[in-house]
């Protein structure tokens, strides 16, 4: 009888374990689940075997990062194999091709592989209610009723989880090569170990070809300092996204962005403030996540976030916000378009294109748009307004109280453009303005600090750590270095049991996870 119980749990523990295992659209794999730290403690052991024989470590990260995007997006796994297997047959038909017009013809038909399928999958259909917002409008203005009656049903599309990222970074291969700046991988087996390298795969940091190719066949040698580094760095992510991030999303800033009109305008404001915190703590968090994994595999990545909330003008922000995806922007379009060498004017137009396309880059959605011009309006008027008064863009450059005023401006404008870029239409974003500005009633702040008291010390908390001076920061980090091995262990284990009490009972992906 004991037996047959005992039998009944096992299979139902085997059951359950595979069913964990398959592809769940609605429990993607994140850097902060159970199942994925288990996983990755297994895959790791086997890597620091076989870490040194290049071919076999190839192959063995190739599988674990397709099987990683397996499970966040099912069978669109081939299409991350397609990507890459046309990107790196394309590498080498610019390298082998001397003719400028037949390599830009090369870069071209990467470039429109690339955007192309990234345009089918995330704009098919935004271009499609578009066109039927047209057909009303000019079937209103000339009477013409077939065309008003179009109607707009969305095309069944599934959107593969981190496509904007690894496309990004197959295009920039191309790009580099065709520039000279690189030299094509000798293998398939490189190239692919490049574009799913799971660490970055589904919401970056985007890795650029140039960094990333010279550390592959590097032994990996990690010291004492490295391996606290990078503890460091996956507590601070873990601790960013799973305690401060989650939680105060569930329980405040998505309960007012989903019904702004339900309450006053210092908990509009609040949540806006809210949001500005969850957004950085949640994909700073992957990417400090991202960061510290991949330094245990033996790559050293570039910062991501740079506490941008501390910069003192819109300029500074976005060196510190996003920076693989701000660089790439600049690198990629800005200075193709033209940058600023084509005059003034050009270069003012030149970042109001550049950042619009950003904001395309994040959704397709009016409101996406909105939130990039709002950004490229004011990087112009503040490079104009530089040309004329002489501003610093750096803080470090200010005296302390003018870097104040400009920090709290910058941060109030970053926060006024967050509105249009987490609200779910446009009109919910300008009901949250209105009652912002017509419905304040500053005496309902007291009672909801007393309502949500463990969201305020949240907010407070990361607040506080955000704006830590560097050195302590760094200081912080040397500590955790200095830990003996079970010192490290132990100190990983409390972060993961603090999160696993602080976790929401249900699964909040990463926000990067839909661009």
């Amino acid at each position: 009888m004991w037996n047959s119980i005992l039998s009944i749990f096992e299979n139902l523990s085997w059951n359950k374990l595979l069913e964990n295992l398959q592809y769940q659209p609605d429990s993607p794999m994140l850097f902060s689940t159970g199942l994925f730290l288990f996983l990755f403690l297994i895959f790791y052991f086997f890597y620091n075997k076989i870490r040194n024989h290049l071919t076999v470590k190839f192959i063995y990260v190739i599988l674990f990062s397709l099987y990683f995007y397996y499970k966040t997006s099912g069978v669109f796994v081939i299409l991350l194999l397609i990507v890459a297997t046309i990107d790196y047959f394309i590498g080498h038909g610019i390298a082998m091709t001397k003719d400028k017009t037949n390599r830009k013809l090369w870069v071209t038909l990467s470039i429109l592989v690339n955007l192309g399928m990234l345009g089918y999958f995330k704009y098919t259909n935004f271009l499609y209610d578009t066109a039927v917002g047209l057909f009303h409008y000019f079937g209103g203005m000339f009477g013409n009723e077939p065309l008003q009656q179009v109607q707009f049903h969305p095309l069944d599309i599934f959107l593969p989880v981190g496509i904007s990222f690894f496309t990004f970074q197959s295009l920039a291969y191309a790009i580099d090569v065709y520039r000279d700046e690189i030299k094509p991988v000798k293998n398939w087996l490189e190239y692919m170990f490049f574009v799913s390298f799971f660490p970055v795969l589904v919401a970056g940091p985007i890795v650029r070809p140039k960094d990333f190719f010279p550390q592959v066949r590097n032994k990996l040698l990690l010291s004492s300092s490295q391996m606290g580094e990078a503890l460091y760095l996956i507590i601070c992510g873990l601790f960013k996204k799973s305690i401060i991030s989650d939680y105060i999303s569930v329980n405040f800033v998505d309960r007012i962005f989903d019904n702004p009109s339900l309450y006053t305008g210092v908990e509009n404001l609040t949540g806006v403030y809210g949001y500005a915190l969850q957004i950085y703590c949640d994909f700073s968090g992957y990417s400090d996540m991202a960061i510290g994994i991949a330094l245990l595999l033996g790559f050293r990545l570039k910062i991501n976030f740079d506490s941008p909330y501390q910069s003192a003008s819109i300029t500074e922000f976005w060196r510190r916000w996003h920076i693989s995806l701000s660089s790439w922007l600049r690198d990629y379009l800005y200075i193709p378009l033209g940058g600023n060498r084509k005059g003034k004017v050009r270069t003012y137009i030149n970042l109001i294109i550049t950042m619009l396309l950003g904001g395309l880059w994040h959704g397709a959605a009016a409101r996406f748009i909105l939130w990039g011009a709002i950004h490229g309006v004011a990087l112009a008027v503040h490079k104009w307004l530089s040309g004329i008064f002489g501003w610093k863009a750096f803080g470090k450059d200010m005296s302390p109280g003018k870097r104040i005023l400009n920090t709290l401006i910058t941060f109030h404008l970053v926060c006024f453009a967050w509105i249009f870029f987490r609200a779910d239409t446009m009109e919910k974003a300008f009901q949250m303005l209105s009652q912002i500005f017509t419905h304040f009633e500053p005496g309902v702040f007291l009672q909801l600090i007393s309502g949500y008291k463990t969201v305020f010390i949240l907010l407070l908390a990361g607040y506080i750590i955000h704006f830590i001076p560097k050195n302590i920061d760094l200081k912080i980090q040397e500590q955790v270095t200095r830990l003996s091995f079970w010192g490290k262990a132990a100190l990983l284990s409390l972060a993961i049991f603090i999160v696993i009490q602080m976790k929401s009972s249900e699964i909040v992906p990463f926000i990067y996870f839909q661009f």
